[in-house]
């Protein structure tokens, strides 16, 4: 609003002197950053919620409604070195995962769901163990 309001004060300072076009180029670059800043705005509010427990990883993009799940035990979190993208791969699926996100957030949160998918296949292979104990 501030933009607007300034653009639209230069814009009556130009038309005070004599240029009567610039009222309507006022406009137009108004119009112009209020559907910028809307884009940038909604873009901003893209995420994706992932969810591990013991026998699942599930994948939940917001907003929107696409959602994946696969088994924890065998998901594969793979990096890309090329282009830098994301994957989660198994059973043949594939889905790249923080693409809005900066390249080193990309590359800890790989780390990260690499160390918690060892971590839950660890505590399954234990559960198998006691299971095949009993």
């Amino acid at each position: 609003m501030i933009l607007v309001a300034l653009a639209l004060t230069t814009a009556e300072l130009g038309a005070w002197q004599g240029n009567v076009f610039a009222p309507l180029f006022a406009l137009v670059e108004s119009a112009a950053m209020a559907v910028a800043l809307s884009v940038a705005w909604r873009a901003g509010d893209r995420c994706e919620r992932i969810t591990l427990d013991e026998s699942s990883l599930e994948v939940r993009s917001l907003p929107g409604r696409r959602c994946a799940r696969f088994q924890s035990y065998w998901v594969r979190v793979r990096l890309e070195t090329g282009n830098g993208r994301l994957l989660l791969s198994s059973h043949g699926r594939e889905l790249e995962i923080g693409a809005f996100l900066a390249e080193p957030e990309r590359i800890e949160l790989a780390r990260k769901l690499k160390a918690l998918l060892a971590d839950a296949s660890g505590q399954q292979r234990n559960q198998d163990q006691q299971r095949c104990k009993t």
